[in-house]
Parts: C-alpha cells; sequence; structure tokens
C-alpha cells in the first residue's frame, strides 16, 4: 500500500479473541520493521468501548474481529460509510463457524457487506475439513457472480502423537486426572514449552492446582481460560510471546490458529472428543513444516483409554470428522432482521433477496420469511397485544423502521449467538492474615478484577466459603450490584466453581489437609518477567521465581507475605526462604510469594500445610 488508501481495506474474521489478538501481533510486527503505513486494529468483546466507537467513524486499514462484532458494525447506520471502501474478507478457522449459530450469523452478516461492497473478494482458511467442497460453496454463495477457486496445500511432516506411559493405577472413573499431576510435571520439566489443554474450566483449575503444588523447581506455569479477566489473559499470552513460560494450562480458547514457535510439546488431558480437534490442538506445537509437531494425551480414567488409542489411529490416517455446515435458524433470522432494522429502514422483498445470499438461508420459503418478520415485528400472535413487543413500525412508504430508539440499544447490548447464565464480576480486596471471610477492604470499595462467574455459583456460597478461581483459593467476601468480592485465602477443601458444561456438583480435590509441597527457592535472581511499572513483583500478579529478592519498597504484596521480609530503613530487608515441610514436621515452613503469573495459588502457611 503506497499510504493514499483511506478506509477498511481488509476485515479479518475470527471465532476466537486471542486468536485475532495473536494476528495482530504477528502482522504490526512486520509492518513496523518495513515503515509501512498501514494500520492494524482488533475488535472484540475486550476492546474499550472508545476504540470501538472510535472504528465505526475512523476505521484501521486492518480490522480483526469476532461475528458478534461484525454483526454489530452493519447494525449502525451508515454502515455503508465503513464497508464501502472494503476490499477483502478473510475468514480464519470456517470450520469452527460454520457448524454452529455463529456461522448463521456470520453468513448473514457476510450477505449484508456484499451487498455493501460487491467488488470484495473473500478467502477462507482452515486447516481441518471433512469435506471442503462444501465450505467453498458457502463463501461462494455471497458473491455468486464470482469464481471461486479451492487450493489445497501439502501437509509437512506428519505428527507424533502417544498416550502417557505412567506406572500410577488410572482410575476406573472421573475426569480429574489427578494420577498424572507427577508425571506431566516430569514432561514438562523435559520440553521448552507446554499447552496443556482440558476440556473444562473447572478441570483446567484443578490441573493448575495439581501442577503447582508439586512444582519443586518454581517453574513459570500459567493459567488460560475464558472466565478470567482481559488483562489476565494478554500478561499469559504477552508472557508466551517473550518465551517467559514453561507451561499453560488452558481450554479451547487456545486451540485455534494461534502461532507460538515456543511450544515444542501439547498434552490432552482427557479424551479429545474427535480426531480434527485434536488435529488443531497438535497444530499448536511446532510451527515449522519440516519438523514433526509432538502431543501426549492423558486419558483421564480406563475408559478413555480407548478414545485415545483411537484418537491415535485416526490422527496417524489424517481422519477428519468436522461436520458439515448447519442450515439457517430461524431465531439468528430474526436478529438479523432486527439488525437491519436498527441500521436503516428497509423493505421487506430487498431484505429478502439480501438474506437469500447467505448459504443456511438460500432455500428460505418467502412465507416462512414473512412469518419472521411479523413475529419481531408484533412478538407474533401471543404477544400482539403487548406494546413492549412491538418492536418495528411500517412507514407510509412500506418501509419497516424500529418503534423507538430504545429498541436499537436493547439489540445491541444482547447480540449474538452464545447463550450464557447472568454473569458477574468477580474482584479482589485485601484479606486479613488469610482468616477467611474477613477483609479489611469495605465491600464495593473496589479492588483487581479476577474475572467473570456464573452468578448462580455465588447463590451457593456463605460468607467465608472458599473456592478457586483463576488459580488461586479465595473466600468469598459478599456481593454488590453485579459484582462479587472474594480475597486470598488458605483452604485444605475449596469448593471447585461449576461453569456452565462442566460439573454441576463442586467438590474439594484436596482430600486431607496433610498434602505437603516442597518449593525450593532461589533467592537474589532478578525477575525475568517484566511489567510496564517495572519488576512485575509490585503487586501486579506476575509470578517472579525470585521472589521477594527484586522488592525495594514496602507494597500490598510485601505486607501479605511480611513473615519473609523484614522493613527496615529506606525499604525492605528480604532472606531466602525456607522450603515447605510435610505436615507433622518441625522443620520451619515458610511460603513462596503470594504473587502469580494467572493469578497463581496462594501461599501454604506456616502451621498448616495445604497446596499452594
Amino acid at each position: 500500500m503506497d499510504g493514499k488508501f483511506e478506509g477498511l481495506h481488509t476485515l479479518y474474521v475470527s471465532p476466537l479473541k486471542a486468536l485475532a489478538v495473536d494476528v495482530q501481533r504477528n502482522l504490526s510486527t512486520p509492518i513496523a520493521e518495513m515503515g509501512l503505513n498501514i494500520k492494524v486494529e482488533t475488535r472484540t468483546g475486550d476492546t474499550p468501548a472508545s476504540r470501538r466507537a472510535r472504528q465505526r467513524s475512523n476505521p484501521p486499514h486492518i480490522l480483526l474481529t469476532t461475528p458478534e462484532q461484525l454483526a454489530l458494525l452493519i447494525s449502525h447506520p451508515h454502515a455503508e460509510l465503513l464497508f464501502g471502501s472494503l476490499r477483502r474478507i478473510v475468514l480464519d478457522e470456517l470450520h469452527a463457524l460454520v457448524t454452529s449459530k455463529r456461522g448463521e450469523l456470520l453468513s448473514l452478516a457476510l450477505a449484508r457487506i456484499t451487498k455493501l461492497a460487491p467488488d470484495l473478494r473473500i478467502t477462507a482458511l482452515s486447516a481441518t475439513v471433512a469435506r471442503p467442497d462444501l465450505l467453498r460453496d458457502w463463501i461462494a454463495q455471497p458473491l455468486q457472480n464470482s469464481d471461486t477457486h479451492l487450493l489445497t496445500a501439502t501437509g509437512g511432516a506428519p505428527p507424533v502423537l502417544s498416550i502417557l506411559q505412567t506406572e500410577q493405577r488410572l482410575p476406573r472413573a472421573g475426569h480429574s486426572a489427578n494420577y498424572a499431576h507427577r508425571d506431566l510435571y516430569e514432561t514438562i520439566k523435559q520440553h521448552k514449552t507446554t499447552l496443556l489443554f482440558v476440556n473444562t474450566r473447572s478441570r483446567a483449575e484443578m490441573l493448575f492446582q495439581g501442577l503447582w503444588a508439586i512444582n519443586d523447581d518454581l517453574l513459570p506455569i500459567a493459567l488460560h481460560h475464558g472466565s478470567l479477566s482481559v488483562e489476565q489473559r494478554r500478561k499469559v499470552e504477552s508472557a508466551m510471546v517473550a518465551g517467559a513460560l514453561k507451561a499453560v494450562v488452558c481450554t479451547s480458547t487456545l486451540d485455534l490458529g494461534i502461532d507460538w514457535g515456543d511450544v515444542d510439546l501439547v498434552v490432552q488431558v482427557g479424551a479429545p472428543k474427535g480426531s480434527s480437534r485434536m488435529l488443531q490442538r497438535i497444530g499448536r506445537a511446532n510451527h515449522r513444516l519440516d519438523e514433526p509437531s509432538k502431543a501426549v494425551l492423558v486419558p483421564s480414567n480406563r475408559f478413555e483409554v480407548l478414545e485415545c488409542e483411537a484418537a491415535v489411529e485416526a490422527v496417524a490416517e489424517s481422519h477428519q470428522d468436522s461436520e458439515d455446515p448447519v442450515s439457517g435458524g430461524y431465531d439468528v433470522l430474526a436478529q438479523h432482521i432486527l439488525g437491519m432494522a436498527c441500521a436503516a429502514p428497509f423493505a421487506a422483498d430487498d431484505l429478502f433477496a439480501e438474506i437469500s445470499h447467505a448459504r443456511p438461508y438460500r432455500d428460505l420459503p418467502r412465507p416462512q420469511f414473512d412469518r419472521i418478520l411479523d413475529f419481531v415485528a408484533t412478538g407474533g400472535y401471543a404477544l400482539r397485544a403487548y406494546e413492549r413487543y412491538a418492536r418495528l413500525k411500517r412507514t407510509e412508504d412500506g418501509l419497516w423502521r424500529i418503534a423507538n430508539p430504545q429498541v436499537a440499544q436493547q439489540y445491541r447490548l444482547n447480540i449474538g449467538t452464545i447463550i450464557e447464565e447472568p454473569m458477574v464480576r468477580v474482584r479482589l480486596v485485601r484479606g486479613r492474615g488469610f482468616k477467611k471471610g474477613q477483609t479489611n477492604s469495605p465491600i464495593g470499595a473496589g479492588g483487581r478484577v479476577l474475572g467473570e462467574m456464573e452468578e448462580y455459583f455465588f447463590g451457593t456460597l456463605l460468607v467465608g466459603d472458599t473456592f478457586m478461581f483463576g488459580g488461586e483459593i479465595v473466600a468469598f467476601e459478599g456481593m454488590k450490584d453485579n459484582e462479587a468480592f472474594v480475597s486470598r485465602a488458605r483452604a485444605a477443601n475449596p469448593k471447585i466453581p461449576s461453569y456452565m458444561g462442566a460439573n454441576s456438583r463442586s467438590r474439594p480435590i484436596w482430600p486431607t489437609a496433610s498434602a505437603a509441597c516442597s518449593i525450593a527457592h532461589k533467592a537474589g535472581a532478578c525477575c525475568p518477567i517484566r511489567s510496564a511499572t517495572g519488576c512485575a513483583c509490585n503487586a501486579t500478579s506476575l509470578y517472579c521465581p525470585a521472589a521477594i529478592a527484586c522488592w525495594s519498597k514496602p507494597s500490598r504484596a510485601a505486607r501479605r507475605i511480611s513473615w519473609s521480609a523484614t522493613p527496615s530503613r529506606g525499604g525492605w530487608r528480604t532472606r531466602p526462604l525456607a522450603c515447605c515441610s510435610p505436615a507433622g514436621s518441625n522443620a520451619p515452613v515458610l511460603a513462596p510469594s503470594a504473587l502469580s503469573l494467572a493469578n497463581m495459588p496462594s501461599p501454604s502457611g506456616a502451621r498448616e500445610i495445604s497446596p499452594p
């Protein structure tokens, strides 16, 4: 580009926020090195509202976004000014979109954008597709007069997939894989960087706690899943790019397209539930064509051994089991019709012709479209008598418009197809000596946001109850408005949150309070991970292997572990920490830093040994 192009040139759509951020990072570096006048930005649910508002009137040249944000953009007035200059759309990991309602929403958005910019080109990318011809037809439908080509690239070295060899006895049931923690820890030590995938967020929390309970070498291990705050996830991703982590325990938030060259091993804990999914996760290791990607399967119980054996055979045969694109759902269509009315008044005939260019709705009968339009406009025969459900009005010239501005506001606040429980923000406040249920700060006085959790879980807690979140043990302090306040705590049997899709019954993962850790500490080294404020030890939730030896001034974090640092004139005087000893012994017990990379668990106490 010569620097004279104005407006949006390329639109990149991915199913994951982390993937969009990773692509932006990989694009920005060579653009800056070559001195090109190209602006690249992301637009996801994590993007600040001020930046999203600015992008509608002053967009970058390349915008990386998600299907939900794309549907939001086309619902704003003057969307033709934003997309009129568009030249190319790139759809990454298309197979992960076309089999769900998110794909239906995306197809409708593409049909609208191709009407606004008829000369654009669409390129789709995917590595695990069982029937690529169907996906070619999917992207060809919006541009019916254009030629569509299918390009197939030959793969590199075949992946190396194996099942964990262990001398431990596999359980007959359960999905925690607690038996494999020691073997996994040794495997992490033998590799440069390891990604450990689990199928649910609660299992990620359990695996992370189990690994830290035996982390004798203070390996930098992080946690990454969708309930953590955006700041926490970005810190983990940045540390991965910098090569500062030894392992990351993650869910599907990192299983598509992420390109981290230092990852040389992928571990799948639990059955992979599909060969295409396993191939995607294997691809996160070793992004080099001439070297094989390496992965290890860890069955959670004896019956999953058979599933893992089947996965090994399927991967060896390069078998794909991805699903075919789905037909259009009427609920998504109703949402799109309302969104188009929020953008501008429309004629029913024109909108129906436009919707027919979306593959999931290409065979939609006109009478069915009219029924859905009537439902959006009046609420249908059951709700027609209620004024609040009259969302659309018909003008004198036959166009459909929104009944009032509140309809557009409500639509933009609730757009999307991912159904979730009501969420509350989890905010950390300062505790008092790790006594559960006691805080030094008044509820509602602020505190660092750890992430979000389902509201119903907090309805099962009493003040003082402990649970795991973000890789550490916290105590419930209370709720105010839409925020839950917690403080760092210690507990032998903390609860495990039951996220949507996970086991709804919480149970402790530590059977007794005598689980011991022996964390050797090397004092005096400098922290390898830096933050914007300097040393990462200064209460930035980044773990420092050198612990408090980096501190030079009093801080909240320093006071929290004052048993290992003593005040002196001009700062704090630190000393090496003793090792944790098994419960019941008379050896001195001192805990490592309470700080963590991705909110690592709270330290063990001096009297009662509990997992970190």
